[in-house]
């Protein structure tokens, strides 16, 4: 289903000029970071603007509840929800997702994801790689931490990746920079304090272990001059250097980007001012709260109607200056009671993703930011009728993509009449990430990155871009 808006000038068409660079390239061989670089240079090729949003619905989105209903099944497969009519002609969805219908033109709807790891890790929704792949290496980089490779700045105010996964610094880390090592870890600030989530046991364990003190401070202290602060700083640099260089696990060159990077944050105030939603104007905070809601129940490890702030936070936080943020919404996991946890925790992220999309594009920033909605997988088109819930299906699963210069309403994908397999244009995890990477301007096909055995590893090994999209 294409876009009937018509095409105007070279909105569609302008390539940046990163893309420029690669294309004279890419096609001949791989691209390593270095020749990437080097040619950035010549080229007078500054710092872009361009950023992904990725949000992820944890535990799995069932599609038949979200884009992909099926109103003509048998009732132990279609359930309670009926469908509602889009602005795309003949496309409907989940009556749980009026706003986001009301601006479907803005939007791509996948309803052929396939390919699932069937994990419970959103670690192939931040890589496009199942977590044993690589794993004798340290395994892949998340796609942020990819980013904080080609773009890291030690004198940015923000770091390159922002994970705000699950809200707290020290539980779930999915989104790890494998092969890549700790020098590129995402920066998992603490949001505990501004969003409730009740976390699962196995979770719980996790920071039970790891001790109390999760926080992170964003201030200097104000006994603490920025001269004394950069004395510190170049005296311990010299004191290490010895072990620097008979150090290979990466682990001091580790440290010395945490520093700088951690004094361009304390110094600069801007990450902090980015996560402090107190000053925010309340005609803002009221656009990104969600109704509360009163249908439906909510589950112990599901979030609120404040929830919808996540997207806020994100959308500040690449205007601080992040090339990727990751967010999550929880909890999708609906082996039981699908409906009322579906009627309440739905319309939450139907109103975050409204609220996003609407406010990025107000601000002239659509074209620039990449969004992915998605989870680890769908959900079992047949209803248990022990539990009303619906179990794993990593079959078929359903995302939305939104932003980045993409031509927009569309349809992409469909499943057969019960919603059990995909049956037109299959999708796979890694042509989302091939069309990620290329709305950076990033062919990642051909752009390899060294692991620590010294051989180029291409970004994406497989996967290709939506011709449909780009």
């Amino acid at each position: 289903m294409g876009n009937d808006r018509p095409e105007t000038g070279v909105m569609r068409q302008k390539v940046s000029r990163r893309a420029s660079i690669a294309a004279g390239v890419f096609g001949f061989g791989g691209w390593s970071l270095s020749d990437l670089l080097r040619a950035e240079a010549k080229a007078g090729v500054g710092r872009s603007e361009r950023a992904i949003i990725n949000i992820h619905l944890d535990g799995g989105p069932p599609h038949l509840d979200t884009i992909d209903p099926k109103p003509d099944a048998p009732v132990e497969i279609r359930g309670e929800f009926g469908s509602i009519d889009t602005t795309l002609p003949g496309f409907r969805v989940t009556e749980l997702m009026p706003q986001v219908a009301s601006i479907a033109e803005r939007f791509v709807f996948i309803r052929s994801l396939v390919g699932s790891a069937g994990a419970h890790d959103a670690f192939q929704c931040q890589s496009g790689y199942a977590a044993r792949d690589l794993k004798g290496l340290g395994g892949r980089p998340a796609v942020g931490c990819v980013l904080s490779r080609l773009y890291s700045d030690v004198e940015a105010s923000s770091p390159a990746f922002i994970d705000l996964m699950q809200g707290r610094p020290l539980v779930r880390n999915s989104a790890r920079p494998g092969f890549l090592g700790p020098a590129y870890q995402p920066f998992r600030p603490d949001i505990s304090r501004l969003f409730h989530r009740e976390l699962e046991s196995g979770m719980k364990g996790e920071l039970a272990r790891l001790g109390k003190d999760h926080s992170v401070s964003l201030t200097l202290n104000p006994q603490l001059t920025y001269e004394r602060v950069g004395n510190r700083q170049s005296l311990l640099q010299g004191l290490d250097r010895l072990r620097r260089e008979s150090d290979s696990s990466g682990s001091m060159d580790a440290m010395d980007s945490f520093s700088r990077q951690a004094m361009e944050i304390l110094t600069s105030g801007r990450l902090a001012k980015a996560l402090d939603l107190e000053n925010e104007n309340p005609a803002v905070l009221a656009r990104y709260t969600a109704a509360s809601q009163s249908a439906g129940r909510q589950s112990t490890t599901s979030e609120g109607p404040e929830a919808a702030r996540k997207f806020l936070l994100a959308r500040r936080l690449i205007e601080a200056g992040a090339r990727c943020v990751s967010v999550s919404i929880s909890d999708f996991d609906t082996h039981s009671d699908n409906f009322p946890r579906m009627r309440n925790l739905m319309p939450i992220v139907d109103h975050g993703l409204h609220a996003l999309v609407t406010d990025l594009d107000e601000r002239g920033m659509l074209d620039q930011v990449s969004i992915v909605v998605w989870g680890e997988f769908g959900r079992t088109p047949r209803i248990d009728p022990k539990t009303g819930g619906r179990h794993h299906w990593p079959q078929a699963g359903p995302a939305l993509l939104a932003g980045g210069g993409m031509r927009t309403g569309q349809v992409i994908g469909a499943t057969d009449r019960l919603g059990e397999d995909v049956i037109s244009r299959a999708v796979q995890y890694k042509d989302i990430f091939a069309t990620l990477y290329h709305n950076l301007g990033i062919d990642a096909k051909n752009l390899t990155i060294n692991d620590p055995q010294g051989r180029p590893q291409y970004l994406l090994d497989a996967g290709d871009v939506l011709s449909e999209v780009t």
